[in-house]
């Protein structure tokens, strides 16, 4: 009974939707008020971890060796630029990880890598929505998390993610941060890996909104 009552429960995608809303508006809370802040932002890897979840149980178009031999190399190659950014200052620009993403290796967080796979994924999965040639999908993929990166920079000192030297942001982070999406996201179109998620819109959306308001308010 219960089996059935979980299951029936993850195949209601507007129910879905609307706790994810929610899931954000009391994080909002939460991370504003002082005296819960602390707590919230160690939650920060379950959010991201729930989120991931989520969205890869509601992936429309199956898991063929393809489709996962790419998925994992997104995931792993993110982790991967990721730490020799942090370890060398030649990719990003200098910048150190806190704890607000959870466990580290070579002093970067695991999850680094889940959070590359997820924006792709998102980003993918509403560019091939767009009647548009294969360059523009990729172009506008990157463009995307690139507008994401930008709020996002400006939260993530605030919520011990990760902060940078002298607290400036090289305008290198940001070009290279839209070289690699758009590399990642030339993987999926030439791979010609199909992408369709009910929930992609709404995950994106609430995240980038997340971080817009704490931008704002923090």
């Amino acid at each position: 009974m219960m089996k059935e009552k979980i299951v029936s429960t993850l195949k209601d995608i507007n129910g879905i939707r609307r706790f994810l809303i929610w899931f954000y508006l009391i994080g909002i809370a939460g991370l504003l008020i002082p005296v819960s802040s602390g707590m919230f932002i160690l939650l920060t890897p379950l959010a991201l971890l729930m989120n991931f979840g989520l969205l890869m149980l509601h992936h429309q178009t199956g898991y063929n060796t393809k489709t996962i031999l790419v998925f994992s190399f997104i995931f792993i190659s993110g982790f991967v630029v990721e730490v020799i950014g942090v370890q060398t200052g030649i990719i990003f620009g200098n910048y150190t990880y806190g704890n607000g993403l959870g466990l580290k290796l070579w002093e970067t967080p695991v999850l680094i890598g889940m959070n590359w796979l997820l924006l792709i994924y998102t980003t993918g999965t509403i560019v091939q929505n767009i009647k548009i040639t294969p360059a523009l999908r990729i172009a506008a993929g990157a463009s995307m998390m690139l507008v994401y990166d930008l709020v996002l920079e400006q939260v993530a000192p605030k919520m011990n993610m990760w902060s940078w030297q002298n607290d400036m942001v090289p305008i290198e982070n940001y070009i290279t941060w839209w070289l690699v999406a758009a590399t990642f996201h030339a993987l999926i179109e030439i791979f010609g890996i199909k992408l369709r998620n009910p929930l992609s819109v709404i995950v994106l959306t609430v995240q980038f909104l997340f971080f817009v308001v704490l931008f704002l308010f923090m």
